[in-house]
């Protein structure tokens, strides 16, 4: 094939795959498939420490919103927020979790025993690659999970997959579901 004919097939693929990737934007009222989940913390050394060594995720940049902000917003009693940003996966579209101790506010804990304990969110599901290597990896920063997990879900619901449950320093619920490998 001709160079320039090349070059106008690539520049076919790119426009087509852009032209689709836009169609699907236009139809959609929301830019981006994922959420961003912020989770209030006692403390938050622990709590990042527990999500990068045990869990996997990896720190970004974080950002500070002033109180006057906060307040305007509604997000706090005029208290400025600090918030580490963590992240599973690379790109845009990648999960992330948003950590905030807020300076001065000692919130009230979350009743978790169980998922019914209460309303609200109530765990984290993530996806992973090898149960056995995330138990390893739990072991390894002395997270223990709870009950009887990992264990292997209903083939109703999914073939050859297991869940791991575990609690974050506050208590809140993380579920790990993935293969044996």
């Amino acid at each position: 094939m001709k160079s320039w004919k090349m070059l106008a097939f690539v520049l076919c693929a790119i426009v087509g795959s852009n032209a689709s990737t836009l169609l699907a934007q236009e139809k959609s009222a929301f830019a981006s498939a994922t959420i961003d989940l912020g989770v209030v913390v006692t403390d938050i050394e622990k709590a990042a420490k527990f999500y990068t060594e045990a869990i996997g995720f990896k720190e970004l940049k974080g950002f500070d919103v002033p109180a006057d902000f906060a307040a305007d917003a509604g997000l706090t009693a005029k208290k400025a927020l600090s918030i580490r940003v963590f992240v599973l996966g690379e790109g845009h579209g990648a999960t992330k979790l948003k950590l905030m101790q807020i300076e001065g506010v000692k919130p009230k804990k979350s009743e978790n025993e169980f998922i019914h304990s209460q309303t609200g969110f109530r765990y984290l599901t993530i996806i992973i690659n090898d149960t056995n290597a995330a138990m390893e990896q739990l072991k390894k920063t002395g997270v223990k999970p709870i009950a009887k997990t990992p264990i292997m879900i209903p083939e109703t619901i999914a073939k050859d997959l297991y869940l791991t449950i575990v609690q974050d320093p506050d208590g809140n619920l993380v579920e790990l579901v993935g293969p044996k490998k």
